[in-house]
């Protein structure tokens, strides 16, 4: 008990959201959510995907921040806190804990991208390349061990470093200071973007719902994809956002503070797609480009628009803060576990993992390249596929399922507990009236999500 109360404990509100915030935006917002809603048909797929996220996601956060907030622990340690007697809840603990470096080995790699392009951009070398050039550009970095080796190891050091300034000093001020900047960025890019001649059209297919786009990709693949992705934009189930949780008090509740920071979330995706949807059509380039609309398909359009290499440049800057952050977010997580489980001090738990996460990202980082022969998961996979796998389509929604039932049944933490834990402060409360709703009808949407994301994987 001495160790809760002398838990760290975050600086303001402000820094709370921003943290949390931070955590969900990602490149889940500027990279997946726009190429996905090219690939759907726009605006109507943005409505599903609005409507999953209120019905779907938000109720999670505020179980896996109330669980944090009511055990003062990291994941690893908050399901034996709060289980009943003879509980085996704090097993999934663990293994959320497992599913944190599982996610840090890939993302680390992709954020090591971010980082490189933006240094590309800002040093003009993707100027006055052809559309030829730049695909083979991109694809002669993923083909150099050593060129991805630096650039993971530069993302993983200043995660690692931020955190172990301290949670105040580093994660708070300076995951504030990245998340201002990247609200800035953005609202520029977007201005200029939906600026551009021609850039109507990209706002018409963006913005007016069109459900034939729907149904011309098959309406259970598009329900399906909204769902995916208004769940996994918030990283939701392995418990990243229930270590700020731990963090703050109880003057506020729960429920409010999970709209501003499920908002903030939202905003950053729809206004990511501003960005990219009007300056697609202005240019030319077709919005379903795929994975490789951000490094391969927007280069070549910044070649084309006027001061080209400082929009470029401005660009991957925000993508690297919206990435950058949640690697802050989720080391802080890891370090957190370290502290509680070890009894570590924070430069020791910070130094541990940096070392660790290192390591166990190059996998990730030679699988596109001394590694590309492995398969994984069959002919034309890589080991990033299976580690975005294990995470995505098994870890985060059955993590989902486990803290829904921790919070909701009288075999975990119950109900009335997490009402009480939630609804403590100023602000919003929970609605109670969705016990039946989040017992029944939500585990059961997690589970379809579940068995069709092995469908579309192993049977499709």
């Amino acid at each position: 008990m001495e160790e809760r109360r002398n838990r760290e404990s975050l600086g303001s509100r402000m820094g709370f959201i921003f943290l949390s915030a931070g955590c969900a935006i990602g490149l889940g917002n500027v990279w997946r959510f726009p190429y996905i809603t090219g690939r759907y048909g726009g605006a109507a797929f943005v409505l599903l995907y609005l409507l999953f996220l209120v019905l779907l996601a938000m109720p999670i956060m505020v179980m896996e921040f109330a669980v944090g907030r009511a055990s003062r622990q990291a994941v690893a340690g908050s399901f034996k806190v709060l289980e009943p007697k003879g509980g085996r809840w704090s097993i999934f603990g663990y293994l959320a804990m497992a599913g944190n470096y599982i996610l840090m080995m890939f993302y680390t790699t992709v954020t090591g991208w971010m980082l490189a392009y933006t240094w590309y951009a800002a040093a003009g070398s993707l100027e006055a390349l052809s559309p030829e050039a730049i695909g083979a550009y991109f694809g002669a970095m993923l083909g150099d061990p050593w060129t991805l080796s630096f650039w993971l190891l530069l993302t993983v050091l200043i995660g690692s470093a931020i955190c172990y300034i301290g949670l105040q000093a580093g994660v708070e001020r300076i995951t504030k200071i990245m998340m201002c900047g990247l609200l800035i960025i953005m609202i520029a890019l977007a201005v200029r973007s939906v600026t551009l001649p021609g850039a109507e059209r990209g706002l018409d297919f963006y913005l007016k719902p069109n459900f034939e786009n729907l149904v011309a990709n098959g309406l259970w693949n598009s329900v399906y994809a909204a769902m995916g992705q208004a769940f996994f934009t918030l990283s939701l189930g392995i418990g990243s956002m229930a270590i700020f949780g731990s963090y703050i008090g109880r003057d506020r509740s729960l429920t409010g503070e999970s709209i501003i920071i499920t908002a903030l979330d939202t905003i950053v995706a729809i206004t990511a797609g501003l960005i990219i949807f009007p300056a697609c059509f202005a240019y030319g380039v077709s919005p379903d480009a795929g994975p490789g609309l951000i490094f391969v398909t927007l280069p070549n359009m910044f070649n084309h628009m006027p001061q080209g290499r400082l929009w470029s440049a401005l660009f991957f800057l925000f993508m690297s803060f919206a990435a950058m952050s949640t690697v802050v977010a989720v080391f802080e997580h890891l370090i957190a576990n370290s502290m509680d489980l070890l009894g570590w001090s924070r430069q020791r738990a910070s130094t541990f993992n940096f070392f660790a996460i290192f390591i166990l990202s190059l996998p990730c980082v030679l699988g596109f390249n001394v590694w590309s022969h492995v398969a994984p998961l069959g002919k034309g996979t890589i080991i990033l596929d299976l580690e975005d796998f294990i995470v995505s389509n098994n870890l985060l929604p059955l993590g989902s399922i486990v803290y829904l039932l921790f919070c909701t049944t009288r075999y975990g933490w119950g109900w009335d507990n997490f009402i009480a834990e939630a609804d403590a402060g100023h602000g919003l409360k929970f609605p109670h009236a969705l016990r039946s709703y989040l017992v029944y009808v939500v585990p059961a949407i997690m589970f379809v999500i579940f068995a069709f994301g092995y469908y579309e994987k192993f049977f499709k």
